[in-house]
């Protein structure tokens, strides 16, 4: 009896313990549960809507009605500017040569390259395909001076891509002009090869042994020296690349305000204030002063109008705000071109003005139907 009993015992105390493990099992399990239901509530509760800012994801707004549907898009308005640009770079290779040409392949080619390399270190897919970065080299590569080192532009292009559009955060995110930046550091850089100007080789300069030349702005600025409209409208005179024939920027502008590419408030409010503008002062001194028109055919003031000013990154959204932004602009230029150091000012007011782009849409926002403002 004694024996039985201790065999009973003996498998009682096993049963316990395998009770007890398997409990133990349970509590385990049922504490991952836990974890894992806990974790799946976490994962519930994050806004779904942070996603949409991450490094590999657009933000997304919807706005409200009525929509509106349109068939260009990005890639499309960026290859038909540079296709506006086309008659500009023409024309300086006709009348400054091979310099001209590697010129522009040299910055075109340098800003789709710095462009890929930063896609690259960003782990982000390649946006070459949309243009921004090949008009951006194209168009720095147009207010260069002729005689400008291919080394100093392509060091322009990447400032611009790196600098001026990509540590924004990309196409649509910069403040300032990518191509007027990377010109403003190269001004700043080489301050004399910016200011080294040469003649265009036409028959009219074949008998020059002398090749620098000032531009018609620096000619009246300092001698008094009046061009002749003719010159200014083909270009045949010293300049920056693409800046010399205003008929060629004309026609890659007008093509741009036909397609509606370009909001046609900015170029008619800059052009329109320096007419204006420096009409007044004619009229107030003509020996001092040039007159309205040669305002408006020399330096780069047909381009920046065209071309620069009208960003759809940087320059307002409103009409309101186009009107100011020209306007502003072409005061700025004025000024500078009165009473500054440097004949020229079209850079330099196109960038201030792209400084104010985001106050001027703030206070140029249009009402909403039915809003009642404070």
């Amino acid at each position: 009896m004694t024996d039985e009993k201790q065999d009973a015992s003996k498998e009682s105390e096993k049963k316990q313990a395998e009770e007890s493990e398997s409990s133990g099992k349970s509590g385990a399990e049922t504490e991952k549960s836990k974890k894992s239901r806990k974790k799946k509530r976490k994962k519930k509760k994050k806004d779904p809507r942070s996603k949409l800012f991450s490094l590999d994801r657009q933000p997304f707004v919807l706005s409200p009605s009525p929509h509106q549907y349109s068939e260009d898009s990005v890639p499309k308005i960026m290859w038909s500017v540079v296709g506006a640009v086309a008659p500009a770079a023409i024309m300086a290779v006709y009348y400054f040569g091979l310099p001209a040409v590697w010129m522009i392949l040299a910055c075109t080619f340098a800003a789709l390259g710095t462009e890929v390399i930063i896609n690259k270190i960003k782990g982000e897919g390649l946006t070459i395909g949309d243009g921004s970065a090949a008009i951006t080299g194209l168009l720095l590569a147009l207010t260069l001076p002729p005689s400008f080192p291919v080394t100093g532009g392509i060091l322009g292009s990447v400032f611009a891509i790196a600098i001026g559009k990509q540590i924004f955060g990309g196409l649509g995110a910069n403040i300032f002009n990518p191509a007027l930046l990377g010109r403003a550091f190269l001004q700043a850089s080489f301050p004399v090869t910016m200011t080294t100007w040469t003649l265009p080789n036409t028959a009219k300069f074949s008998g020059v042994d002398a090749v620098s030349a000032a531009t018609p702005l620096g000619q009246f600025k300092f001698e008094q020296i009046m061009t002749n409209y003719g010159d200014l409208l083909v270009g045949n005179i010293g300049g920056s690349l693409g800046e010399t024939s205003a008929i060629a920027i004309l026609l890659g502008g007008i093509y741009l305000l036909v397609k509606k590419y370009a909001d046609w408030r900015i170029p008619v409010s800059f052009l329109g204030s320096v007419f204006l503008l420096g009409g007044l002062f004619w009229l107030i001194n003509p020996s001092q002063y040039p007159d309205p028109v040669f305002h408006l055919l020399s330096g780069g003031l047909m381009f920046g109008a065209f071309f620069m000013a009208t960003d759809m990154v940087t320059s307002p959204i409103t009409p309101k705000g186009a009107w100011i932004f020209g306007a502003g602009a072409g005061l700025i230029l004025i000024v500078i071109r009165i009473w500054g150091g440097l004949p020229e000012g079209v850079m330099y007011s196109i960038l201030l003005m792209n400084s104010v782009t985001p106050l001027i849409n703030r206070y140029t926002r249009p009402k909403v139907f039915g809003e009642v403002r404070a």
